[in-house]
Order: C-alpha cells, then sequence, then structure tokens
C-alpha cells in the first residue's frame, strides 16, 4: 500500500483513497464557496466527531477540492458538508444544512431513523443522512476469479432481483440471509437447474427507499444515490463494508457455477426527484452539472419519468458514468450491464437528441469494457424510441417490438403474421441494415415491469390499487388476454388454455433468433396480481413464490427443456463472426401456412409453419396456431431431401411429459398432416441423411 505525504492531498482519483498512512479525499464542486469533511463515529449521529475545513488556497485544485487525513482507516464514516449561493434561478442549489454522500463513495452506510423529508426540508439532516464509508477495494482474494465472457449466441438471461428471489418465507433460506447477497448465493443450484447462462440483476447501486408512495417502499431501486456503492441492505452484515464483501462473494460464486453477472443500471436519474425534492449528493455539490435543467434553471428536464435526469454527456457526469462502469468491472468483476432508459444518454445538456453523443461512444470503446456485454433499453419516457437505431457497433438491445408482436400473435389480433415471422428471424426489418450478429435483438416478453407471464395471460387490465395511485400508474398498453375470466378461476379449460399460452410464449422466446431472456418465476408462473407496475410492493406481491415450483412443475419442466435445447449442439450456435444478413441469407429454411409453401400474410391470418435445415443434420419444422379453431397443417414429405420420419419434440398442447419429449423418445408422426389445436405450437424434427438444404 502507498503512502503519502500527510501534508500534501491529491485531486485524483475521485473519492476516498485508503493509503497506508491515512486516506485522501477528493471531490467536484465547481461554484462552492466552503466545503467542510465531516467524520462520524456512528452512522446515527448528529453531529460529527471531526469537521475538517478545506482551505481554498491549499485544497483545491480547479474545481476539486481535496485533503489527506493521517491515521484514517477503511470502516471511517464520514460525509461532505457545501456552502455556497442557494440560486434557483441560475441552477444552483446549495444547502450546507444537509450532509452529503461522496459522489465517488464505494459504501454507504444507513441510520435506522434515515429521512428523506429531511432532506428536503431545511434544517441540519445530519443524524438521519445516509453517509458514506471510506473502503479499501484491494482487501479482497477473488481466488483467480475472471469475468466469463460467454458469446451472446451460448447466452440465455434470467432477469431477478436481489432480495425478491429469496424474501419470501418459504425460500427455504435462513431467515437472516433472505433477501441478501447471501440469499441469492444460495439459490445458485436452482438458476444452474434452470440452465441459465447470466443473472441480469435489478439495481444494486445504493438506491433511496423511500422514494415512493406515503408508507411504501421502493423496491425496484430504480432510485440511485450513489453509482459505486452496493446497496447496503441486501448486505447479511450489519457493519457498513459488509455489501462491498458479500456482493463479490455472490458474483465469485455464481461465476464458478458458470453463470454470468449483469447489472441493470440507472445512469439517466437520481434519487434526488424535481426541485421539491431532496438534497442527498449532487443537487448539494453542483446542481447545474450534474442534472440537464429547463430553460427555467429553477426547473429540471424530466426525460425519465422521475423528476429528474442525469447530464450525462457534461464532462464531469461522463467522467463518473465511465469510472463507475469501470469500478464494477475491475473491483466487482461484473460481467454486462443493461442500460435503463439508455436513449437518455444521447441526449445533450439541453435535452437535444445527439447523433454521436459522447458518452456512448465513450463507453463503445473503452478498452475496460471490451468484452464487457452491453445492452441498451433503447427509449426514454418523453418519446424517443431508438430500437434498431441506437448508436455504436457492440450494443444489444432489448427488443421492445419483439415484446408486442409476440403477445399480439398470440393473443389472436389481427395483422400479425408477418411481423411474427420478422421476430423469428431476428428482426432484419429492425436490425438488417446494420449487418450485424444475429444476437443484438434480446428478445423478451416479459421483464420487471409489466404483467409477468401468469398474469398476461390472466388478466385483461391493470390491477394496481394497492400502489395507492388510484390505478392511474402503469401502462394500459399490455396486449394481454385473460382467456376467458379475469384474474384466478377454477375452470379447468381456462386454466389448460392459460398453461398452452404461456408455453407458447416460452416456445417462442427461446427459439428465436437472437439473445433470450427470461423474467424471475415466469418458469414457475408467478402472478403479482394483475399489478403491471409493482415497484413499491416489497412483500410477497413480488417476491418469489417458492411454491409454484411444485404447484408448476410441468412448466418448470418446460422451460428447463427449453433452455437446455436453445443451449444444445442440435439447435446450433451462430458462428459468432456471422451477420444477420449473413445468416438469413445463407440460411436454408421455407415458410408455410396450413398448405405447404402457401404462408398466409394475409390480414386476417392466425397460423405459420417453418421448415428449417439447422446443424448436426437435422431439419425442424416449427408450426404456430394463435386461431380459436385447430389447424390442420401440411407436413413436408418425409423422404424429401433424404430425411427420416418427423419426430414431435413438442407440443404446446398437450400434457407434461408430452409437451417437451426427450429426443430419444420423440414419437414419429405418422401421415401428411399435423392437426394443432388452437392456440398452440408444435416443434417437428428429423434426421438428415446427408448435409442438404431445401431443394427450393
Amino acid at each position: 500500500m502507498k503512502t503519502m505525504n500527510p501534508f500534501e492531498s491529491k485531486c485524483f482519483p475521485l473519492g476516498p483513497t485508503v493509503y497506508k498512512d491515512g486516506v485522501n479525499f477528493s471531490v467536484f464542486s465547481k461554484n462552492a464557496a466552503v466545503v467542510e469533511l465531516l467524520l462520524f463515529e456512528h452512522v446515527d449521529d448528529a453531529v460529527p466527531r471531526r469537521v475538517i475545513g478545506l482551505d481554498p488556497e491549499r485544497n483545491r485544485t480547479y474545481h476539486y477540492w481535496h485533503t489527506f487525513i493521517p491515521g484514517l482507516t477503511a470502516g471511517q464514516i464520514y460525509g461532505w458538508r457545501v456552502h455556497g449561493p442557494f440560486e434557483p434561478e441560475r441552477g444552483l442549489r446549495f444547502d450546507a444544512g444537509k450532509v452529503l454522500l461522496d459522489p465517488y463513495g464505494k459504501a454507504v452506510a444507513v441510520p435506522e431513523n434515515y429521512s428523506r423529508r429531511a432532506a428536503s426540508e431545511q434544517g441540519d439532516n445530519a443524524a438521519v443522512a445516509m453517509k458514506s464509508v471510506v473502503a479499501d477495494l484491494d482487501d479482497y482474494d477473488w481466488e483467480g476469479d475472471t469475468l466469463l465472457m460467454h458469446p451472446f449466441s451460448a447466452t440465455v438471461i434470467y432477469e431477478t432481483h436481489v432480495a425478491g428471489l429469496t424474501r419470501n418465507p418459504n425460500s427455504g433460506v435462513a431467515i437472516e440471509k433472505r433477501g441478501t447477497y447471501a440469499g441469492l448465493t444460495e439459490k445458485i443450484p436452482y438458476l444452474k437447474e434452470l440452465g441459465v447462462t447470466a443473472v441480469e440483476l435489478l439495481p444494486v447501486f445504493q438506491f433511496d427507499e423511500q422514494d415512493a408512495p406515503a408508507g411504501r417502499t421502493n423496491y425496484w431501486g430504480y432510485a440511485p444515490v450513489s453509482f459505486f456503492a452496493p446497496h447496503s441492505r441486501y448486505s447479511l452484515r450489519k457493519d457498513p463494508l459488509g455489501p462491498l464483501d458479500e456482493f463479490r462473494d455472490m458474483v465469485k460464486a455464481l461465476h464458478a457455477a458458470g453463470i454470468e453477472v449483469i447489472l441493470d443500471v440507472v445512469y439517466n436519474h437520481s434519487a434526488e426527484g424535481n426541485h421539491m425534492g431532496p438534497t442527498i449528493c449532487f443537487r448539494g455539490f453542483e446542481n447545474s452539472v450534474y442534472y440537464v435543467l429547463d430553460n427555467d434553471r429553477a426547473c429540471f428536464a424530466d426525460y425519465t419519468g422521475t423528476g429528474n435526469t442525469l447530464n450525462a454527456n457534461q464532462p464531469i457526469v461522463r467522467r463518473m458514468i465511465i469510472d463507475s462502469l469501470h469500478f464494477w468491472v475491475e473491483k466487482m468483476h461484473v460481467d454486462g450491464f443493461r442500460f435503463d432508459l439508455a436513449s437518455i444518454l444521447s441526449r445533450d445538456e439541453s435535452g437535444r437528441p445527439m447523433e454521436n453523443p459522447p458518452v456512448l461512444w465513450d463507453i463503445e470503446s473503452d478498452p475496460v469494457l471490451a468484452g464487457v456485454k452491453l445492452i441498451a433499453e433503447a427509449w426514454d419516457a418523453a418519446g424517443l424510441y431508438q430500437v434498431g437505431s441506437f448508436v455504436g457497433d457492440n450494443w444489444k438491445e432489448w427488443n421492445g417490438k419483439f415484446r408486442d408482436d409476440v403477445r399480439a400473435f398470440l393473443k389472436g389480433d389481427n395483422s400479425t403474421v408477418t411481423r411474427l415471422a420478422q421476430r423469428l428471424m431476428g428482426s432484419p426489418d429492425i436490425y438488417g441494415h446494420e449487418e450485424r450478429e444475429p444476437e443484438k435483438s434480446v428478445n423478451f416478453v416479459t421483464c420487471h415491469d409489466g404483467f409477468t407471464l401468469n398474469d398476461l395471460v390472466s388478466y385483461n387490465r391493470k390491477h394496481n390499487e394497492a400502489n395507492g395511485e388510484d390505478n392511474n400508474d402503469g401502462t394500459d398498453y399490455n396486449l394481454s388476454w385473460n382467456c376467458g375470466i379475469e384474474g384466478p378461476g377454477d375452470d379447468p379449460a381456462i386454466e389448460e388454455l392459460r398453461n398452452r399460452q404461456v408455453k407458447n410464449f416460452l416456445t417462442i422466446t427461446l427459439m428465436a433468433v437472437g439473445t433470450p431472456m427470461l423474467a424471475m418465476g415466469d418458469e414457475v408462473r408467478l402472478t403479482r396480481y394483475g399489478n403491471n407496475n409493482a415497484y413499491c410492493q416489497d412483500n410477497e406481491t413480488s417476491w418469489f413464490d417458492w411454491s409454484l415450483l411444485e404447484k408448476h412443475a410441468d412448466i418448470y419442466r418446460f422451460t428447463r427443456s427449453l433452455v437446455q435445447f436453445r443451449l444444445s449442439r442440435q439447435y446450433g450456435k451462430t458462428p459468432r463472426w456471422m451477420s444477420l444478413n449473413e445468416l438469413l441469407r445463407d440460411a436454408c429454411f421455407d415458410w408455410h401456412g396450413v398448405k405447404l409453401d402457401q404462408p398466409d400474410w394475409r390480414y386476417d391470418s392466425h397460423s405459420l409453419a417453418v421448415t428449417v435445415w439447422a446443424a448436426a443434420n437435422l431439419v425442424f419444422h416449427l408450426m404456430l396456431n394463435s386461431y380459436r379453431e385447430p389447424l390442420e397443417f401440411e407436413l413436408p414429405l418425409a423422404s424429401e431431401a433424404g430425411k427420416g420420419p418427423w419426430q414431435r419434440l413438442i407440443d404446446t398442447s398437450l400434457e407434461s411429459p408430452d409437451d417437451f419429449c426427450r429426443w430419444s423418445q420423440a414419437p414419429r408422426i405418422s401421415g401428411e398432416t399435423y392437426r394443432l389445436r388452437p392456440h398452440s405450437i408444435a416443434f417437428l424434427f428429423s434426421h438428415v441423411k446427408e448435409s442438404l438444404c431445401s431443394p427450393g
């Protein structure tokens, strides 16, 4: 460990840096008049043990305020007070009564009586403020762990919530571990058995749990107060440095199981809200730098729907985002990132979309991030929609059109067959112009935001009354179908239809060209009782219900079989160098309707079939029926192109285990047609004697 001259301090690195003989601190503030470092004995102390005023002559370099404190070590609790003008009309909101988190702090301590309200009101909030904690990032044994870097062609993503996976009393996890990083670690055998290759964790940056309607908790975590510190409540340990070690223990254990860790990151806004919101961190250091302000500088531009927008392409903020990403990759061994409302990052300091946003190209071209998974939610809350046009050569995209078009087709809407064909083939209508790899499209039909898969087939409308907003929150555009009755019911026919629809959604998601993503609990028909915006439901509404693993064992088995098939050699993997256009140009496939070689692209069509010559001398035949009546599909002749007899691998209308057969037990299909029940999908295969493509 390096030493420093006790009479000197450095403006870099930003944040706290531990040396052998003390700690160096550095923060940015352009317009501050006085900056004070506060050292606390305990997190809930109302008065700091020591206050160090920074001399603007000796402790300021350009706009960086810095000091070195001999004798300090990791674990020291601290905060900042910044004095300066409160002139909202100029975008300045300094408030010396507020204890501020260090924007580069690596750990956060939260007092038991933390008060978001106190950070919004006048007066000293020291006793009830979050505080930063000094951390020594090199004091951890990774035991040789490295990033896994699975290719996207061999990736199946599972979106989950650190706490929600184990917080339910029926999780089988010890009570003290429920809802923690350690609790998730105990569920690695389950994730391994399911077969997924990556977990995508909802936000784990320290967030403000009180950023929610009165009496409720911000559960999802899209309310960050620090872009470096792991969320403290997910830690089993009570000491403030526990989250760092437990998060790294979790990552190391997931890597040992071959599972990558992708973080859902929120670089588009903070929990400080609008002009009436609390002063927690950024607002108190340099409001006009960290946020995009409205023409009226006293107000915040809101492209996020949360009250403020981070000024991502401002150089200071841009550097902070890059430094944050470096931290999570280099110090925490994270394998990738899903960027929430990523289109925000393409806006300039006035909120206008930019053709070449510097921060996005910085991320794209950064050598530390080369090989790291980068996934964009390519839209924002102000109408900017960039699916298919997001900048860069390496970004993958959440394909919202895949979600909507698959939902519409399986719901039985008209004018959907042509769009479904595009989604099955990797969405060339969206991505074909880019000459990109087939996996650019992240295919999903559900995620944390919106209905679960069970609720998608059980409700026609949202039921968000529990959120306390008179059911006015959440989208009304769900493309859902309740299959006959609203919500739970005991009609066996409706339950069977819902089961079939769930399997249909899973089949398309995991069979389509692209990168598949599943949402936590969909594999066991998790319900949120029709709530499509459960961000503030930190209760059994949102938690994984482990009793469903037995109740819906058939769906779990079906999902696990699909994942295994997706990753198998029989299904085939796209060479990493092949673009989507090359794949489709060289692919051997024929489109059909119920009649061979006669695809029905009409407005009122509800059926589609495709024959695909795949790897491993196999040919597949996929049939989809979203019509309310059974359909008779003609089959290619078994003798054509040297094929053996057709065998049925999947039929979603059948009961388990016949809905997904083992290869060795797949029944042969006799006859020239296949009768497919309403709202069903079937998948046949046949062995090819030679490596032949369709003669057509």
